[in-house]
């Protein structure tokens, strides 16, 4: 026991286990410290990466996508992310429950109530006609195509390494080895890989921001209490890490089943306000309005960059939301990866748009719509106490409190989100554990000490940012420009991964 505990540190890495989270750690004591002065720096940083050179995500945005559907189309798509003939490990729907909730499920929930009225406030809606012809067609356009182009391109390139080519490095330069040959293996590799781990917990611990107040008031709605939301959001917290911890350490199947739940959860929401919203018809001609609007002008929207700075449009909403899916590229292609063993490069990638676009597109028409309905109609004014209040979370549970049987339906939502933010943290705990190993075979399970460390440490990260706005908005733009190189790693692994495949098609099996 003890000689494999002595193995076990040694194949450790712990250079990238500890020194990204000691950076953001002592970044959160200097937002403590100076959040006023930390606030403008960063801010001036952002604005040069997301003003300046903004158009810069963009390009990277659709390259993405493009090459997704060349490789989709092409013989790489046959290439089968495993043996020749082996067939996946998983059902489709099991699949696509996993792939779906490992990312920013929580987020998608979230804004699939909200962001209609965000955009119904902006000018750039006014520019381009009513809020009736476009509310409902940018959050269709920032959560679908592009963003899971980022996820499933880096899916199949981090499955070709880990189920082909059988490399032991489960890192995201290993996935550059094509390109960067012995180099991976030095300085160049090292930085890439902190600048992913350092990526991926600012991810993390950002992320909290946008759900959990919701989550809070929404406690407060359903038991009529007044608590402070600063407490509950740290109990929230806390029952969450309990929930994703328990069902990561019971490996793949703890994952898949608490994936399956939240899916059922999740379209039992979906499909309730549908059927019993009292907007049906409204929802379903919206929604198929904006979506043909989509596809209409998605080369458009996907190169709009406001160069007069009319509105600002791009550079408040797509570049942003870009740049957020980059940082959390880090972690959820990994798992999908992962979990796409068998599957070839074409079912991984159009599975992915059927099962992840699907089933956002349908959450953003759904919940969208049926608020936006009642805007339409008169029935209430949203948009006025959007305007007068800023709050977009006080604003929800008012939406949510307009649907029949309200209290079952802030229940279903609250048990939805806790679910979708587990196996979010699943999937990341997941993956930054085999970070924290030199190499790790393929199927081969992390310690289940490192994973609940990584359970532990994910959490305190939030938990403490719960205690300083300031501190958590500074922390958003830190992870934001995070996303500069890692968009920059995202193309030399999109290119490792083409000029690997086509060395393996050509009948190089061995590396």
């Amino acid at each position: 026991m003890n000689n494999q505990n002595l193995t076990e540190k040694k194949h450790i890495d712990w250079m990238i286990t500890l020194l990204p989270l000691a950076l953001v750690i002592a970044l959160c004591i200097v937002f403590f410290i100076a959040p006023d002065t930390s606030n403008a720096v960063l801010s001036q940083i952002r604005f040069f990466f997301g003003d300046t050179l903004g158009a810069y995500y963009l390009i990277i945005g659709l390259g993405i996508f493009l090459i997704s559907m060349f490789t989709a189309c092409s013989k790489y798509g046959d290439i089968v992310l495993g043996k020749p003939n082996e067939k996946p490990k998983y059902s489709f729907f099991t699949w696509g429950s996993m792939m779906f909730t490992a990312g920013l499920a929580a987020d998608i929930l979230f804004y699939s109530f909200s962001e209609w009225f965000m955009y119904a406030v902006d000018p750039r809606v006014a520019e381009l006609g009513s809020v009736q012809e476009w509310a409902g067609v940018f959050p269709i356009f920032h959560w679908s195509f592009i963003p899971w182009a980022f996820y499933l391109v880096l899916a199949v390139a981090f499955g070709f390494m880990l189920h082909v080519r059988k490399r032991e490095r489960q890192k995201y330069s290993e996935a550059c080895r094509p390109l960067l040959g012995k180099y991976t293996d030095g300085w160049a590799g090292r930085i890439i890989d902190l600048l992913a781990v350092f990526a991926l917990i600012a991810g993390t611990a950002t992320t909290f921001s946008v759900a959990t107040p919701l989550m809070a008031g929404i406690v407060n709605s359903l038991f009529g209490l007044n608590l402070d939301t600063t407490i509950v959001t740290i109990i929230i917290l806390v029952i969450t890490c309990c929930i994703y911890t328990y069902a990561l350490l019971h490996g793949f199947r703890g994952i898949s089943f608490l994936a399956k739940a939240c899916i059922y959860m999740f379209f039992g929401l979906l499909v309730y306000v549908l059927l019993f919203g009292g907007e049906t018809k409204y929802i379903i001609e919206t929604g198929l309005s904006s979506l043909g609007r989509v596809i209409q002008n998605f080369f458009e929207l996907s190169t709009y960059a406001d160069p007069q700075r009319t509105s600002s449009f791009p550079q408040n909403w797509t570049i942003y939301y870009w740049a957020y899916w980059m940082v959390w590229c880090v972690a959820a292609p990994f798992f999908i990866g992962s979990i796409s063993k068998g599957r070839t490069v074409r079912q991984t990638i159009l599975g992915g748009y059927g099962f992840g676009v699907g089933s956002t597109i349908v959450s953003f028409i759904v919940l969208g719509n049926y608020s936006m309905g009642l805007q339409t109609s008169d029935t209430v004014n949203f948009l006025v106490k959007y305007t007068e209040t800023g709050d977009a979370y006080t604003l929800i549970t008012d939406i949510i409190g307009t649907m029949p049987c309200a209290p079952f339906v802030f229940a279903l939502v609250l048990f939805t989100m806790i679910a979708f933010y587990c196996t979010s943290f699943d999937s990341i705990a997941l993956t930054v554990s085999t970070y924290s190993y030199r190499k790790l075979k393929d199927g081969e399970m992390p310690h289940k000490l490192i994973q609940l460390l990584w359970c532990v440490l994910l959490i305190l990260l939030p938990i403490a940012l719960v205690f300083a706005e300031s501190s958590m908005r500074s922390l958003q733009t830190v992870s934001i420009v995070a996303a500069f190189p890692i968009g920059a790693v995202m193309v030399m692994i999109v290119w490792s991964f083409l000029k690997d495949a086509k060395k393996y098609m050509s009948g190089d099996k061995e590396e």
